[in-house]
């Protein structure tokens, strides 16, 4: 048996969006979108029909409304316990095949609802994770949009057990983000100068005896844990994404000198290994002309097209940051993701495409939520080592029930296992080890 025929009472882009991301993308099976009842009852086919009332005996989603509405309104979300976990848009008849309108609730969470409503920001001008409706209900640790797909292919094959649905495969896609490429080594007289005062100014005499190693005595940088990361590429057989931040310097801008040549060939070097993207500096938000001149400079140095990018301190604003990234011809991005807690913001882990609800229209920007960030578990969980690598083991199980990708967040600092990071190195080697089984 081979099709699978929905019938639906009205055609909108929110539907087809919906539809698309659940048959399509996370359930791979084909389908067709039908609102000719006539032509849906005659069919001979597994056949479900999503609307507010049953018309048939064949498989019912009861629909909430939300993906029939256009526009966005002030809506407050009901939930109910489902199966040990929060479903969002309960609906009350007895032939609905769940109890809660399951399209809607992937909507909900996908398009980012919440986000183009009033919020709080934090200092960055965030979307606040701790005020998320998924931390709100203990969610936001799940990928309930992968689990909710789960029970519909279930609900399916209750019905049509020849329904054949082909195999997911579980995937890992370790990420980086190179804020600060070196500690100490290539930043300049001025702001070498600038290191040792305020180390005198802290009392921090350590920094000052390291920072004069690496820079007269020929000592290895601690930052640059490059040749280590290769060496996790070849041995885990990874397939990693480097987004290098390339904008001026300044308050929140730390890098190295666009135009400096050890930064530069750094940046090749690692597209020999890897594929690379931007990380747009602090205020290409506000200036997308500064993004497209960093887009533009990166380009020059890797002699490739610059198609991915992931925000610097994950400062994503919908729908204004992944327009401009649209605007400069970027097709994947990677910040889906809180900085404070860890999890699925968007409540999936599979790459989906972005619905703009302003417009009502989904692009072609694909996004790749991640899981976990270094900074998050340390910075601003407080997490000692061995609590970090119990969080992570935690994440990439819940990925690896529905056959998810497991997608990290790691910066060169904390494999330098130095100072404030003694101890990280091994929580990112026990994290590889981990998501790299099958």
């Amino acid at each position: 048996m081979e099709g699978l025929l929905v019938f639906v009472p009205k055609m909108t882009s929110r539907i087809r969006y919906v539809f698309r991301l659940v048959f399509k993308d996370l359930l791979k099976v084909t389908y067709t979108l039908t609102t000719n009842l006539d032509e849906f009852l005659s069919a001979d086919a597994a056949k479900i029909v999503y609307a507010d009332k049953a018309y048939s005996d064949d498989i019912f989603f009861k629909s909430s409304g939300l993906l029939f509405q256009r526009g966005i309104e002030n809506i407050k979300v009901e939930n109910i316990n489902f199966e040990g976990n929060k479903a969002l848009f309960p609906v009350y008849d007895k032939n609905s095949a769940l109890p809660f309108d399951v399209f809607s609730a992937i909507f909900y969470l996908v398009s980012r609802y919440e986000e183009y409503q009033l919020y709080v920001s934090d200092i960055h001008g965030r979307f606040t994770a701790h005020l998320s409706l998924s931390a709100e209900l203990n969610i936001l640790d799940k990928p309930m949009v992968n689990i909710w797909s789960v029970m519909i292919k279930k609900i399916i094959l209750d019905k049509y057990p020849d329904f054949n649905f082909p195999k997911r495969n579980y995937r890992f896609r370790p990420t980086y983000d190179i804020d600060t490429a070196f500690a100490y080594s290539q930043k300049g007289l001025v702001r070498s100068v600038g290191g040792y005062l305020l180390s005198v100014k802290n009392f921090d005499w350590s920094d000052i005896v390291q920072r004069s190693r690496v820079l007269f005595s020929g000592f290895k940088d601690p930052f640059d844990t490059f040749d280590l990361q290769i060496e996790f590429q070849r041995r885990y057989n990874l397939k990693p994404i480097y987004f290098f931040l390339f904008g001026h310097y300044g308050k929140f801008d730390k890098n190295v000198n666009t135009r400096n040549r050890s930064f530069r060939f750094l940046i090749k070097k690692m597209g020999d290994y890897a594929q690379i993207g931007i990380h747009p500096s602090y205020y290409t938000n506000e200036n997308p002309e500064m993004l497209q001149k960093e887009i533009k400079y990166l380009e020059s140095v890797v002699n490739k097209d610059i198609t991915q990018s992931r925000q610097h301190f994950l400062r994503l604003n919908l729908p204004g940051t992944y327009r401009n990234l649209i605007d400069e011809d970027i097709t994947d991005d990677y910040s889906m993701g809180y900085a404070a807690l860890p999890g699925f913001r968007a409540g999936i882990c599979s790459p989906f495409n972005f619905y703009d609800l302003d417009i009502e229209v989904e692009t072609k920007l694909r996004v790749h939520p991640f899981v976990v960030m270094d900074g998050t578990l340390k910075d601003y969980m407080k997490l000692t080592p061995a609590d970090a690598i119990e969080q992570i083991k935690k994440l990439i199980n819940e990925v690896k029930k529905v056959d998810g990708t497991f997608s990290s967040l790691w910066h060169n600092e904390p494999l330098s296992d130095e100072k404030r990071w003694k101890g990280w190195r091994k929580v990112y080697e026990e994290l590889l080890v981990m998501a790299a089984e099958e």
